[in-house]
């Protein structure tokens, strides 16, 4: 994970970081659609490659790239089990962050429909 001190690459470069730029760098990292998709299902549970590749519409070179992206971070963990590479998330505050992303957004959805669906005033003539 992006900590202070820490280059964008998640090793320690003895250089100091300040917080506000190491938290934009672990945003970015969720800045794809394909590795936000991994981290909800690894949410709900451990997931072999292959059942991660049966669950997103991704080639598996491109998989292994988003899961590179995801290691190095720290945000996932991969182990062997029966033969097979198990992805887990390494922290479980991961799904905290998911459901609030989740959160504040029905919340703005929320209020756009509302603003959508209010009347407008008609000007006086």
């Amino acid at each position: 994970m992006f900590m202070p001190g820490r280059n964008d690459h998640g090793w320690g470069d003895g250089m100091s970081v300040p917080l506000y730029q190491a938290k934009a760098e672990f945003f970015k990292t969720l800045g794809h659609p394909a590795r936000i998709r991994i981290l909800e299902l690894l949410a709900e549970r451990d997931h072999a490659v292959h059942e991660l590749l049966e669950k997103i519409a991704i080639e598996p070179s491109n998989l292994s790239q988003q899961l590179a992206v995801l290691r190095r971070t720290s945000l996932v963990v991969s182990h062997r089990h029966s033969g097979e590479v198990v992805y887990s998330l390494s922290v479980p505050q991961v799904r905290d962050l998911l459901l609030a992303a989740r959160a504040i957004l029905s919340g703005i959805f929320a209020m756009h429909d509302e603003l959508e669906a209010a009347p407008t005033a008609t000007p006086p003539r």
